[in-house]
C-alpha cells in the first residue's frame, strides 16, 4: 500500500464487466488499479507478483469461481480485502452470502439493464465508499507487522456517561443488532455461540440489497440452529426467533401489551441506508424501555447513532464491537465516541458477555 492509496485487482470472467468495473474507480486519487484478471486462477497469478489491497472479485467465474478464489486469497493474503461482485441470479447472491460470512469485506451488485454510462455511475456510488471505508483497517495492517494476539481486554467508551443511573439489572426482553461492512461474518462469530433456545427475539439490521437478505436468514438458521426469518410485514414476534430487515426496507416493532408486531416500510432512507438500524433501534427503545440489548458492529458510516441514542435514554444496554476487531470500526466507532456503550468488546467476546446479560450459561 502506497501512503493512503489502495492497489485494487479486478476479477471477473466478462471483459465488458471488468471494464465497467475499471471505469467506475479510475480518477479516484485514493484507488489505483493494480491489474485485472479474468477468474481466480489468473487472479492467483497476478497476486503471486504485483501488490494489491483489495480484489473485486466476480461470483461466478469459470476455471476457478469466486468462492474457490476467495478461500486461497484468505489463506496466502491474510490481508488483503475482498469485494464479492454478484449477479442477479439467486445462485450469485447464495454464493456471495456464504463468501461475506467467510470474511470478504463487503458485496456490491452488477448492474442489470443499465446503459454502460449508468452502470458505471450507478457501480461506482457502491463501490469508491467502501473501498474508502476499508483503507484505514489496510493502513493499520501495513504499519506493522501482522502477528496473532490474544483478545484485547474490553475497553470502556471514549466518552464515557454515567450508565448505571436508573438502568435496570434485569435481563434484556429484546436483542436488536445493527451491522454493514463485514457484518455477515461477525453475526456469525456472535450468533453461533448463543444458544438456539434462548428465549429472547433477536432482530437484524444488516445492511444488504434486497437479494440478498433472504439468505442472510438462511445461512443464520442453518449455522446456528435457531428459526431465522427474512422479517415480514405483520409477522408476530416470537421470544425464540432471529428476524432479519429485508433490503429496501426498514424494520420496526409495534404493537400493545404483550403482543408486538414487525411492521415494515420505506420511508425515506437514514444515514443513506433503507433498512436503517435508527428505526429499529427507536421502536424497540420506545416499546421495551430498559429491557433492550442493542449490539453495533462492524460497519461503515453512523448508521444507529440516533437510534442508540433512544435505547440508552430509555434505560437500554448497549454494546459496540471494538476497533481491532471490526473490518471497518465506523458504526460502533460513531456511538462509542458518543458515549454511547457499556462495553467496547473483541467480537468473540461479545456473545458471552450478552449471555451473563441474559442471565444464560454460555
Amino acid at each position: 500500500m502506497t501512503g493512503s492509496t489502495a492497489r485494487v485487482l479486478v476479477v471477473d470472467d466478462s471483459a465488458v464487466v471488468r471494464g465497467l468495473l475499471v471505469k467506475a474507480i479510475e480518477g479516484d486519487p485514493a484507488i489505483e488499479l493494480a491489474g485485472t484478471a479474468m477468474h481466480g486462477e489468473a487472479a492467483l497469478s497476478v497476486l503471486a507478483r504485483t501488490p494489491v489491497d483489495i480484489v473485486l472479485l466476480d461470483v461466478e467465474m469459470p476455471v476457478m469461481d469466486g468462492l474457490a478464489a476467495l478461500q486461497e486469497i484468505q489463506r496466502r493474503y491474510p490481508t488483503i480485502r475482498v469485494i464479492m461482485v454478484s449477479g442477479h441470479t439467486q445462485d450469485g447472491a447464495d454464493t456471495t452470502v456464504k463468501a461475506l460470512a467467510m470474511g470478504a469485506a463487503g458485496c456490491v451488485a452488477k448492474p442489470a439493464g443499465k446503459n454502460p454510462a449508468e452502470s458505471v455511475e450507478m457501480i461506482g456510488r457502491e463501490l469508491r465508499p467502501l473501498m474508502h471505508a476499508l483503507i484505514p483497517s489496510l493502513v493499520r495492517q501495513h504499519a506493522a507487522p501482522v502477528t496473532v494476539r490474544p483478545s484485547p481486554q474490553p475497553q470502556k467508551s471514549a466518552a464515557p456517561v454515567n450508565r448505571l443511573m436508573g438502568q435496570s439489572a434485569l435481563p434484556p426482553k429484546v436483542i436488536v443488532i445493527g451491522s454493514s461492512t463485514g457484518g455477515p461474518q461477525a453475526l456469525r462469530a456472535v450468533l453461533t455461540k448463543i444458544p438456539a433456545s434462548l428465549p429472547i427475539p433477536i432482530l437484524i439490521v444488516q445492511h444488504m440489497p434486497p437479494m440478498f437478505t433472504p439468505m442472510l436468514a438462511r445461512h443464520l438458521e442453518s449455522d446456528t440452529g435457531r428459526t431465522t426469518f427474512e422479517a415480514q410485514d405483520g409477522m408476530l414476534l416470537e421470544n425464540d426467533k432471529t428476524y432479519v430487515a429485508p433490503g429496501d426496507y426498514h424494520l420496526v416493532i409495534s404493537g400493545a401489551g404483550e403482543r408486538r408486531i414487525l411492521r415494515l416500510n420505506q420511508e425515506p432512507p437514514e444515514c443513506f441506508c433503507r433498512p436503517s438500524v435508527n428505526p429499529l433501534f427507536r421502536s424497540a427503545a420506545s416499546l421495551f424501555n430498559n429491557r433492550v440489548a442493542a449490539i453495533m458492529l462492524t460497519g461503515m458510516g453512523e448508521d444507529g447513532l440516533l437510534g442508540t441514542r433512544e435505547v440508552v435514554a430509555n434505560g437500554g444496554w448497549v454494546l459496540a464491537q471494538d476497533e481491532a476487531s471490526s473490518v471497518v470500526w465506523g458504526m460502533p466507532g460513531a456511538i462509542a465516541r458518543a458515549g454511547l456503550t457499556d462495553e467496547i468488546l473483541p467480537l468473540d467476546q461479545i456473545a458471552p458477555t450478552l449471555l451473563r446479560r441474559c442471565q444464560v450459561e454460555s
